[in-house]
């Protein structure tokens, strides 16, 4: 019997088919769509200003050769970088992601699918100022708006029911996968093209979720996304060169994405791509930490007035949590720097039990210096609620629970506080979007005149009036 591979081209793969159909020929008509697109555009620049005041974030940004200027290539909002389209999409999106308060998106895998604004961002600045080099028209911010529903729905739909990271590996790759249909798209690319482009992704090679958990937690996280939508985009300039693909990218008999990667797993694909994704997003409206702890960090900051008095008398606190939270951010140990403390479950709580707030600066080394944090993170127990668990999965409930307690010494202890569902849930937004745009105002007043901060609030809140700008005249508006 001969053992010989097959060597006949196969036909793609089902699941990039229904990616490249999507991205083609989904018109999408949905108002809330388009209309959370734009709160996720503006807080996730709003994030990006923010993250300019890190100088380990900056010193990651701008030309890979110091000097180096690109004619009609990509602007960095909040900087004078003028990059190449790749370059750009790294550094917006290492930008947004940096201090861990843009977007998020919790299923069987979790993620940030505005993490693809930074492809998506660059591609479409750097055509729009290539064309109008060439007495061409520039691409209007509608088009940036459609790329953003789509990625997020490439990217939340296969996190719907495929756990990556209990493979070990990280959320991002489905971040170069949305970024390398949508980049391809808005380069004019055809089905065959991004087809090519998916297959690319997933061929490509794959991060692991190391840089994410301790003991070698660190900085790594919060680039790890711009390296992932850079990636993207180079992957999508490559197919539009004609750079071929591989059709079974994902099912060939060993060397294939799930039997190399995915323990032999197939996806699954539990609902036809739409627009459901963006609609039901999760914002990070109160807090810049690891979104599973945001019901908690609400819970303590309402307990802080009651125990500020009283922290030395503290016997333990107790968090009935949800099993994601228990996985990813139950940490006991040293914490040896930001991106270790604001994955720690424990850490946040105790800071804001402390200081009633949490900002980014709290887990900077100054702030962490406070021995008070370390003494009472030894005192708080993490246990798993069931039903906790069961409710986050519950596509008609998707919650994100967690339920606080503070005992004392002399017997007494605090009224259980629960949190189902934080401010930047869906079953919030009312509550949740003025909040949301005095968080982008108060990022924007760090870095702008007030006639500039003007100049891009107005321009920003009209969802019509944004959608018919061209790209290049909105991010000038970023302009420092």
């Amino acid at each position: 019997m001969s053992s010989r591979i097959p060597a006949n081209r196969p036909e793609p793969d089902q699941v990039l088919v229904d990616i490249a159909d999507y991205v083609l020929d989904f018109k999408v008509e949905s108002g809330a769509a388009y209309n959370t697109a734009r709160y996720c555009l503006i807080d996730a620049l709003g994030c990006a200003m923010e993250a300019l005041a890190y100088p380990a974030c900056t010193r990651l940004l701008g030309p890979l050769v110091p000097g180096t200027v690109v004619p009609h290539g990509a602007r960095v909002p909040g900087t004078s970088f003028q990059l190449d389209p790749v370059q750009a999409a790294f550094n917006i999106g290492t930008l947004v992601r940096w201090l861990d308060f843009n977007d998020t998106w919790l299923a069987a895998e979790w993620g940030h699918p505005s993490d693809n604004l930074g492809g998506i961002l660059a591609t479409a600045d750097w055509l729009s100022r290539t064309r109008m080099a060439s007495g061409q028209a520039p691409l209007q911010m509608r088009q940036v708006l459609e790329a953003m529903i789509k990625a997020y729905e490439i990217q939340g739909v296969l996190a719907l029911e495929n756990s990556f990271n209990r493979v070990g590996l990280d959320h991002v790759v489905l971040v170069k996968v949305a970024s390398a249909a949508v980049c391809t798209w808005l380069m004019g690319g055809g089905r065959q093209q991004i087809i090519n482009a998916v297959s690319q992704a997933f061929v490509d090679g794959q991060p692991l979720r190391t840089y994410r958990h301790a003991p070698n937690t660190g900085s790594r996280k919060s680039w790890a996304a711009g390296d992932a939508t850079a990636r993207g985009v180079l992957l999508a300039l490559f197919s539009m060169k004609g750079e071929m693909g591989y059709p079974s990218a994902l099912t060939a008999r060993t060397w294939g994405f799930y039997d190399a990667l995915f323990k032999g797993q197939a996806f699954r694909v539990s609902r036809p791509y739409g627009s459901y994704v963006i609609e039901n997003i999760l914002f990070k409206i109160s807090y810049p930490a690891e979104f599973h702890a945001q019901t908690a960090v609400e819970c303590a900051v309402e307990l802080h007035p009651q125990v500020l008095e009283r922290l030395d008398s503290i016997e333990k606190v107790v968090i009935r949590s949800h099993e994601s939270a228990l996985r990813i951010i139950d940490k006991a140990g040293p914490l040896h720097n930001p991106a270790d403390r604001d994955h720690c479950l424990q850490y946040m709580v105790a800071f804001a039990l402390i200081e009633g707030q949490l900002t980014a600066e709290a887990y900077e080394d100054e702030a962490a210096a406070d021995a008070r944090i370390d003494a009472l993170r030894a005192k708080i127990e993490v246990i798993e609620e069931p039903a906790f668990s069961k409710d986050y999965l519950d596509p008609a409930k998707r919650s994100i629970a967690n339920a606080l307690q503070v005992f004392f010494s002399d017997g007494n202890c605090t009224t259980e506080l629960v949190a189902e569902y934080p401010l930047g849930h869906r079953r919030r937004r009312a509550e949740g979007i003025p909040v949301l745009l005095e968080k982008f105002r108060r990022h924007l007043a760090r870095r702008f005149s007030p006639e500039q901060q003007a100049l891009i609030i107005e321009s920003s809140l009209d969802v019509r009036g944004l959608g018919a700008l061209a790209v290049n005249a909105y991010l000038d508006q970023y302009l420092p």
